[in-house]
């Protein structure tokens, strides 16, 4: 009996390569994104090898059906793949798909419509909230100089904007710091935010405090050891603050961004200075937060009415 087709069989394993490739030198994704696709390319191979018996190259992945990638999302959800994450991977193959079929020369692969996903409404956090989770952070910190940097951090996502990811990136070159922050944010795109004073006095105390400095060209926010911070560590710090402060299991950093987003709507931000301010690529990624500032106002209404 023939031994089983592992991933190094397939030819088409090469189209993976130069499609992830593409991706971090054309499209400027991130690289957990190209890693994420990457896999999920992979996947996909090696499934079309089980499916159809065979070795899969070009040819066979130009050719693949709506009842191939019936198969393929079929196998998935069998592995518990929820439907948000199905939609995503649907989309990561039906862009490999194209790329394929570019290299190939060949007709434009078949569609699958994805599952229908309920979109979500991000709660905001409120403000003071916010103040008393950075301030719960901070008491739990092991040092001083990690306390700070917590706060610093927490306030850059709620006071800025930013992305954990953003923050995690900025450099000693942002130093010393103006009215404005200018933000690499995602596939390079630079955006200029406003550097508040609240916030600007936590980045300079922590710099104050911090035993590793801030050095031009090096990472700000450092862990314990001086490495880079890990953004699972502000997770964690957050998910332990909120447990201690009773507050949702929403209260998340990237509630904090989406916060900074609803506040200022609120207080009558348009949509445009504000898809500028979150960096968003298109103007439909910012007019989720007019469903949010919406829903916020529900809230006020059942709370507050009496024939609510």
């Amino acid at each position: 009996m023939a031994a089983p087709l592992t991933l190094q069989d397939h030819p088409a394993r090469d189209l993976a390569t130069a499609w992830a490739d593409h991706l971090r030198r054309d499209r400027r994704r991130s690289d957990h994104t190209v890693r994420a696709y990457q896999a999920t390319a992979y996947r996909l191979i090696a499934f079309l090898g089980r499916h159809r018996g065979g070795l899969v190259d070009g040819a066979v992945l130009a050719a693949v059906d709506r009842g191939d990638l019936r198969a393929y999302l079929a196998e998935r959800r069998g592995e518990g793949l929820a439907n948000i994450s199905t939609a995503r991977e649907l989309s990561a193959v039906r862009n490999f798909l194209d790329f394929v079929s570019e290299q190939q020369g060949g007709a434009k692969p078949v569609k699958l419509k994805g599952p229908r996903i309920k979109k979500g409404v991000p709660r905001p956090v409120a403000p003071d909230d916010i103040a008393a989770m950075a301030e719960d952070a901070a008491e739990s910190a092991a040092e001083p100089w990690i306390a700070a940097r917590d706060v610093a951090v927490l306030l850059l996502l709620y006071g800025a904007g930013l992305r954990i990811g953003e923050a995690m990136a900025l450099t000693g070159d942002i130093l010393p710091l103006g009215d404005t922050l200018a933000v690499t944010g995602k596939r390079n795109k630079t955006r200029i935010v406003p550097m508040l004073p609240p916030v600007r006095a936590a980045i300079e105390e922590y710099v104050a405090l911090s035993p590793y400095g801030a050095a031009p060209g090096e990472i700000l926010f450092r862990g314990a050891r001086g490495g880079p911070l890990a953004p699972e560590l502000i997770r964690r710090a957050v998910r332990a603050a909120r447990v201690r402060l009773g507050l949702g299991e929403r209260t998340t950093p990237h509630a904090l961004r989406h916060s900074f987003a609803t506040h200022l709507l609120g207080r009558g931000a348009d949509l445009r200075s504000l898809q500028e301010l979150l960096g968003h690529a298109s103007l439909s990624s910012t007019q989720v937060y007019t469903g949010v500032d919406a829903a916020h106002l529900m809230d006020v209404y059942r709370n507050a009415h009496p024939r609510a």
